[in-house]
């Protein structure tokens, strides 16, 4: 809009002040359009129903067993539709359209045979393909078929036959399709039943019930919070720590109640790139490795009786026996109060006929692009320089790195698996962690994943995808206390599950006793659990934020990460960020940022709608 001020003088001024306020006043603020969008979910929500769920094909379970497709011909909010979709699986997307004829849909049926599980989404045009039915009985054949349709109040006599699990909704909007393909994943429950009879099959009251199993994706206000305050504040704060270059980007995740209501990306991937940070990120996790990975592994194999908190080194590790490790308990490990150093792992130790430019048999444990370390380097030289590292502190709180690499080795001795692969195959799989696991560039584009630190002293290079912890590196980039790399959403699924006590996807991982056991304090000593780092109650620090209530547990990582759980708010709150890029620097933490953010999200909970 362009205001023309003809009149002089205060009036005149005045007159464009007014007119200027009055266009601005017609664009609603987030916490006005998010008001509309709850009022649209609403009517959405009670004229939804879940009908033919009985072999409960809804909510869609074992994530890790499955091969998903979403197959669209002509509607509208595909995109909508997908992009829920994906957040809780892999989901390929195909359109039908693309395959030529309307007569017959043969080819796509061919490029569907290797998916377990095809969901198809129809509008009221799309009913009346005559190749429709055709294919949706030989896909219902061969596969879990989940038909999602939208806008009609009628379906054809056609339909009766077919045995597919059907969502139905007699609105057409993006607002239906985000509602549709949550409840598919069980973001949503369903609850409703048919209002009217939409053909001689499905009739008036029928409908199948579902519970909320997985996260759900929706806004502010649906959890009582204001959004313009939230928004507003998160916002300025990470435009300051950009500003002051104490990161690049970041990203930011909070879910309160089992809901995502905040997930947004700030800044670029280097302060020299212009490729923006997106919730899709993959980052270097850092030292939550230590609670994401490690620490998971550790509660499993306790869960199941496989492990003895109270069991020593020596009794799961041959080579400990001999050792000043050798009586040092899997509880001291996990509380930091083993007596262990903070760490003895560097690059500076490395001889040059341990490492090669070029892969081969000899040299077969990648570094970084050209750095190849020699065959069993970690056996030969680092594992007996950690065996005959000193105990200094035993009984004390000292946080060390040395503590996660015996655990490390103490995991995969009881699992007889390495660690990377236990956590990816008991959590990270099951859970529909996408992004989550060790050696990011062996699944993802380079572009996927944000760069941490110009490394011009070990691996001399800008690492992307590398771990940047050196330690970690010289194991080849899988370690128990760095190695790790995920987005906000995955840390998010994983730590509700770890709020939920344990459950997740209709799924329980964890015992909710072994949840409560390791998440709470453990020691007159330290404020630690097992594993978890935990609410400071020393007012004075601040941490992780002066309104974080005593239950809160969580963790930090060098690289700029953290992620903590409040059960008193019910709330996860994700922050990852590449603060070592392009070299370390202190400022994130000189600034608070991580800790303002937390407290801008508490300050909006408590200022409320």
């Amino acid at each position: 809009m362009s205001i023309n001020v003809k009149r002089k003088g205060f009036y005149s001024l005045l007159w464009a002040i007014t007119a200027l306020s009055s266009a601005c006043a017609q664009v609603p603020s987030p916490h006005q359009q998010n008001q509309g969008f709850l009022a649209a979910k609403r009517s959405i929500e009670s004229s939804t129903v879940l009908l033919n769920n009985q072999n409960q094909v809804v909510p869609v379970k074992n994530l890790d067993q499955q091969k998903i497709a979403s197959v669209h011909f002509n509607f509208e909010n595909t995109l909508v539709f997908d992009s829920l979709l994906n957040k809780y699986a892999k989901v390929s997307s195909f359109d039908a359209a693309a395959y030529g004829s309307p007569k017959t849909l043969d080819n796509l049926v061919f490029d569907l045979k290797f998916y377990t599980t095809v969901i198809v989404q129809l509008n009221k045009q799309d009913l009346e393909n005559p190749a429709l039915m055709l294919f949706l009985s030989t896909i219902n054949q061969q596969k879990n078929l989940i038909v999602a349709c939208f806008g009609t109040t009628q379906l054809p006599a056609s339909f009766n036959v077919l045995k597919t699990v059907l969502v139905w909704s007699p609105v057409n909007s993006p607002v239906a399709a985000n509602y549709a393909a949550q409840l598919i994943f069980g973001g949503v429950g369903a609850t409703q039943k048919l209002k009217t009879s939409i053909d001689a099959k499905y009739q008036k009251g029928d409908g199948a019930e579902t519970v909320q199993t997985r996260l759900a994706y929706t806004v502010p206000e649906e959890v009582g919070i204001n959004a313009d305050n939230l928004n507003n504040s998160i916002d300025e704060i990470m435009a300051e720590a950009i500003r002051a270059k104490a990161t690049p980007g970041a990203v930011v995740l909070v879910a309160r109640n089992g809901k995502v209501i905040f997930d947004k990306g700030y800044g670029t991937h280097t302060y020299t790139d212009t490729l923006k940070d997106k919730i899709t990120d993959i980052f270097d996790l850092a030292s939550v490795t230590k609670v994401a990975a490690t620490t998971m592994d550790v509660m499993k194999l306790y869960d199941e009786g496989k492990l003895n908190l109270d069991s020593t080194a020596g009794s799961y590790l041959a080579l400990a026996r001999n050792t000043n490790k050798n009586d040092i308990k899997v509880r001291e490990f996990l509380t930091h109060q083993s007596g262990m150093v903070p760490d003895i792992v560097t690059w500076e130790k490395l001889k040059a006929e341990n490492r090669s430019t070029d892969s081969s048999a000899a040299f077969p444990t990648k570094v970084a692009d050209h750095f190849y370390l020699k065959k069993d380097y970690f056996k030969d030289v680092i594992w007996p320089d950690m065996l005959k590292s000193p105990l200094k502190t035993r009984g004390k709180y000292v946080y060390s790195d040395l503590s996660m690499y015996f655990m490390k080795e103490i995991v995969e001795t009881i699992s007889a698996t390495p660690l990377n692969v236990f956590v990816q195959q008991n959590f990270y799989a099951p859970l529909g962690m996408q992004t989550a696991g060790f050696l990011p560039l062996n699944r993802f584009p380079q572009n996927q994943i944000v760069p941490t630190e110009n490394d011009m002293g070990f691996r001399r290079q800008l690492l992307i995808g590398y771990v940047h912890d050196q330690g970690a590196g010289l194991l080849g980039g899988v370690s128990g206390h760095a190695g790790l790399f995920a987005s906000a959403n995955d840390l998010a699924i994983l730590y509700q599950m770890i709020l939920n006590r344990g459950t997740y996807g209709g799924v329980q991982y964890f015992k909710p006793e072994t949840v409560d056991l390791f998440t709470a304090k453990q020691s007159d000593v330290s404020r630690r659990g097992l594993g978890f780092d935990r609410w400071d109650p020393n007012r004075a620090t601040r941490y992780p934020s002066v309104m974080a209530s005593d239950q809160t547990y969580g963790h930090t990582g060098y690289t700029g990460t953290c992620f903590w759980v409040d059960p008193k708010y019910n709330l996860v709150y994700v922050f990852l960020s590449n603060r070592v890029n392009p070299k370390v620097t202190n400022k994130l933490s000189d600034l608070g940022i991580r800790r303002r953010v937390q407290d801008a999200i508490y300050e909006s909970i408590q200022k409320g709608l």
